[in-house]
């Protein structure tokens, strides 16, 4: 289930996360925001519960986009449920692909994890 978070709930999913987290930040203005959402469903299926999807309405949570600087949607973060801290970005709209790579990267299942172990 992608899940819909403010600038009320951010604090306390991420500190209480024990999965990594995918977040777009999105306009419902913006075109390629809107091709960006339907693959958030695909993504979460991808994952079956090893992380949790996340979208932000950055017109609704301000405060949420100026802790990011967002200046540009749609932007995806993934941030490893371990130390809190964003592993991967991306601005624009990209491929469901780029999306995979993202959460696998915050779960520590990068290129370089793969090379030389976590």
């Amino acid at each position: 289930m992608v899940i819909e978070l403010t600038d009320q709930e951010y604090t306390t999913l991420i500190e209480s996360a024990e999965k990594p987290i995918f977040i777009d930040f999105y306009s419902p203005m913006c075109g390629p925001c809107q091709a960006v959402l339907p693959l958030l469903e695909n993504l979460d299926g991808y994952f079956e519960g090893e992380a949790i999807i996340a979208k932000v309405d950055v017109t609704r949570n301000p405060k949420l986009a100026k802790k990011y600087e967002i200046s540009s949607v749609p932007f995806c973060v993934s941030i490893d449920a371990k130390d809190k801290m964003v592993k991967d970005y991306e601005i624009g709209a990209a491929s469901i692909d780029r999306y995979v790579r993202m959460v696998k990267k915050a779960q520590g299942k990068g290129f370089f994890s793969r090379l030389f172990g976590s």
